[in-house]
């Protein structure tokens, strides 16, 4: 396993824990913790794990870009890191697993990108999420992207624009997270969520995960043509053949992936 400074890595049976470890920076987004989690992420993507949990400590659970990294750099180094950044939030949606963010604590900015681009989000009363760029100086473009594709257009430009902080019930309602427990019921929620998206066949799932990616924001026609190509061959696959036969069998299924 990869050595790391900013982040924590460990598993427990089929499911990996990715746990942010730069408290005293908010778990501001450098460079290294960038391509940090990016490294933990493909090394998972490659493992047999069934899930990710995505968590921070300290107090927030992300602030976003390490502006003392972004201000050091030029218009090209600065696009270097949000590619890097990029490069990151689209391998989150590729890997395999289901991705579940625990959210403890506030997530701005890229911090909101990072939540937004897992497959689920469990959050705490007391988390928060915002885009703060728009009442600043730097608009937050790149952590709009997965937020919109969450909240739908109105609600995004009211994020954006007025760089306001979305309590977590609001973000809850807007479609932002999946369910808001109490700060002690955190886990057990974020357990109990990841052991229903994970049920079933791995591949089956892995497959299905892709394809939702793969034709999300398509026009519908061109949805439906991938969807459609993709059910029709993922029918005779080992798991579909199984799971079909255990129902007409009235048998409980045995997965063998």
């Amino acid at each position: 396993m990869a050595e790391y400074q900013h982040i924590r890595v460990d598993r427990t049976d089929d499911v990996v824990r990715i746990t942010m470890d730069r408290a005293a920076r908010r778990n501001s987004l450098s460079a290294e913790h960038l391509a940090e989690l990016l490294t933990a992420f493909r090394d998972v993507a490659a493992s047999d794990a069934v899930g990710v949990v995505l968590a921070a400590e300290g107090p927030v659970f992300s602030a976003g870009h390490d502006f003392a990294d972004v201000s050091a750099r030029d218009l090209e180094g600065v696009r270097e890191l949000l590619m890097l950044c990029t490069d990151l939030m689209r391998t989150i949606e590729s890997v395999p697993q289901v991705v579940i963010a625990r959210v403890h604590g506030l997530a701005t900015a890229a911090g909101c990108q990072l939540m937004a681009s897992c497959d689920l989000a469990v959050a705490a009363e007391e988390a928060a999420f915002a885009l703060p760029g728009g009442k600043g100086g730097w608009f937050c473009h790149t952590p709009a992207v997965p937020v919109a594709r969450a909240v739908g257009r109105k609600r995004l430009m009211e994020m954006a624009l007025t760089g306001d902080a979305v309590d977590a019930r609001t973000a809850e309602q807007w479609g932002l997270v999946n369910r808001v427990v109490p700060l002690a019921e955190l886990d057990e929620a974020v357990d109990d969520l990841m052991r229903r998206a994970t049920r079933g066949s791995r591949a089956s799932k892995a497959l299905g995960k892709q394809t939702i990616y793969a034709q999300l924001d398509r026009p519908e026609a061109d949805a439906y043509a991938i969807a459609v190509e993709v059910m029709a061959a993922a029918s005779q696959t080992p798991a579909a053949k199984e799971g079909m036969s255990s129902f007409l069998e009235k048998r409980p299924a045995t997965w063998t992936d």
